[in-house]
């Protein structure tokens, strides 16, 4: 069996109305971070796994952790698919992001 790394991306968009929202919303993203997930910009979050079936444990753990008003997008990805990301800012915010493996950040 050949193992491919992957990215597992996870976007999501839950309501926040209510304190009851914002109390699922709260309980979402700790479990998204506890984990292994790690933000990439609001409401995206992505986790590096070995390999697909790898994944699919973390998709099981999401389905049960949805809020009944959320929607939740699981998005796999190559490794290679992820590190050849484009990061397009205006001036008024620019910010250098290198994406892959090397997890350098300048703000």
């Amino acid at each position: 069996m050949r193992y491919q790394q992957m990215r597992v991306l996870c976007m999501f968009d839950l309501p926040m109305e209510t304190k009851a929202d914002q109390r699922d919303y709260r309980i979402f993203r700790k479990e998204l971070l506890s984990n292994g997930f790690v933000m990439l910009q609001y409401s995206i979050y992505y986790r590096t796994v070995p390999n697909r079936p790898a994944g699919k444990k973390y998709e099981t753990i999401l389905k049960r952790l949805i809020p009944k008003a959320g929607e939740v997008r699981l998005l796999y990805v190559s490794e290679k698919q992820f590190e050849e990301m484009q990061l397009l800012v205006g001036t008024k915010g620019y910010q250098e992001e290198v994406i892959g493996s090397q997890k350098l950040v300048v703000i």
